[in-house]
């Protein structure tokens, strides 16, 4: 299971790179585009006509590549102070109940945008702005980034299965 959990932190560790290299990618693609409307660079070329809605779509990659990385190390939002509070042994139920929402919520997530993403690629929508494209290329991130949420929910449950009772002090930004 350790051998499983250390590929999967590092599957992880690489989307989250990904993420990075199209943020990197976004800013550069921003850039050009305010450059470009402010500087005639290019005889009559006015901006990136595309730029708006390319940094849309990465934007929404980006997080998707990058959210079960966050839940990973802990990065998320995580309000501890009652877990803290109140007794150990009911804070390590309280983390249980939490985690087994957080799963339920992540498999629901995934089968929903699932169904979305066969009934765009079925139905042959297309995203008409500037670009077209067909729509199922924008929703086909979100099933694989829940499927990926949900397996690090199982492995958070599996460590606090074998943690001392008591919140959990792992994956865990701030204690």
């Amino acid at each position: 299971m350790q051998q499983l959990e250390t590929w999967f932190g590092h599957l992880l560790t690489a989307l989250a790179m990904v993420a990075a290299a199209l943020l990197l990618g976004m800013v550069l693609i921003i850039s050009a585009d305010v450059l470009l409307r402010n500087v005639p660079l290019v005889p009559g070329m006015m901006g990136l006509d595309w730029a708006n809605q390319v940094s849309e779509s990465m934007l929404m990659l980006i997080t998707m590549l990058a959210a079960p990385w966050l839940l990973r190390r802990g990065q998320h939002i995580r309000v501890d102070i009652v877990l803290r509070a109140i007794p150990k042994t009911a804070a390590w139920y309280s983390e249980w109940l939490a985690d087994v929402l957080g799963l339920a919520c992540c498999v629901l997530m995934m089968v929903n945008s699932w169904s979305a993403l066969m009934a765009s690629y079925r139905s042959g929508s297309l995203a008409i702005k500037t670009l077209v494209t067909p729509e199922w290329w924008s929703l086909a991130p979100m099933p694989v980034a829940f499927a990926l949420l949900a397996m690090e929910m199982l492995f958070r449950m599996y460590r606090l299965w074998h943690a001392d009772k008591g919140p959990r002090d792992d994956a865990v930004s701030a204690s």
